[in-house]
């Protein structure tokens, strides 16, 4: 491991998804004792999307910003909301330039799948619709995010792909989770890695699926086809069970025609991201940001 990272595994907190309420007070706690960003340079407002139900997003623009991504933050499904995911979507929106929505989805398991999933998708329809109010080309919007929000993003291009929806320019998928079988070496072999294990990974599924059956827009891994889809960053860590995953399914893109950056990071774990003193973290991010960036050029 990444010796930076290595120094701060004996401090994170073992996350126990079994117990959804006190396993958001703590996700809440960690992220709340962390120092604020510096969002100046930014223009920040809260908004509703209309949907059934409204959709709680949180927008971060930048001066003379070149696109937009629409950002779904990570938590298993079941954590994370507009105020957690601040320390991803601050410095996501300064260093690749681009409008950052970011959105406050139905958790599981009050709301399984595909609550969401349609959450998203409403934000996503909503962003096209008000491209010009936001300031960006409706053909300059992307999708993105980490773990299950990253799942999210695979799932609503494949959604907007196959009913012939909005237009997405690029997706990002960040140590993504997209696969329920757990068939891969990294899920099978990583069952004490920090943060993310099989172990939360079978919970994180149950709390989201609940009894229904795994479909392509639950776990995009399953999709027989993935042509057609938007051009893609795909990051995994080393240390995860999402990391085969991740790597095989841009492997399946780069197959059906699609174009990817793929980077495999060593010495890295699911969410180490968040250590941003790593030299590594700062590398992760700034290439992220780079790829969304000249993806949304104009």
């Amino acid at each position: 491991m990444d010796p930076e990272l290595e120094a701060f595994v004996g401090l994170l907190p073992r996350f126990d998804l079994t117990d959804p309420a006190t396993h958001r007070k703590t996700y809440t706690d960690l992220t709340s004792a962390r120092p604020q960003p510096d969002t100046t340079g930014l223009e920040v407002e809260d908004r509703t999307v209309p949907a059934d139900p409204e959709v709680p997003v949180r927008i971060y623009r930048p001066h003379q910003a070149q696109g937009a991504v629409v950002w779904l933050h990570g938590g298993a499904w079941v954590v994370g909301d507009l105020d957690t995911e601040r320390h991803w979507a601050v410095p996501i929106a300064k260093l690749s330039g681009a409008v950052v929505i970011s959105v406050d989805y139905r958790l599981a398991p009050e709301h399984r799948f595909p609550a969401a999933l349609d959450d998203v998708y409403a934000v996503l329809a909503w962003a096209h619709e008000h491209a010009a109010e936001l300031g960006v080309a409706p053909d300059r919007i992307a999708v993105g995010g980490h773990s299950a929000g990253a799942n999210l993003a695979a799932a609503v291009a494949l959604r907007a792909r196959d009913r012939q929806g909005p237009p997405i320019r690029f997706q990002v998928l960040n140590e993504a989770f997209l696969d329920d079988r757990q068939q891969t070496w990294s899920a099978r072999n990583f069952t004490d890695t920090p943060w993310n294990t099989r172990a939360v990974r079978a919970a994180a599924l149950e709390h989201y699926l609940g009894s229904q059956p795994a479909t392509p827009y639950a776990a995009p891994a399953r999709a027989d086809d993935l042509s057609g889809l938007p051009p893609a960053y795909i990051a995994t860590a080393e240390f995860d069970p999402n990391r085969d995953e991740g790597i095989d399914y841009a492997l399946r893109l780069l197959q059906a025609g699609v174009s990817v950056e793929l980077h495999q990071w060593p010495g890295t774990f699911h969410g180490s991201l968040a250590i941003q003193s790593a030299e590594v973290s700062q590398r992760q991010l700034a290439e992220l940001c780079a790829a969304l960036r000249r993806a949304l050029a104009e």
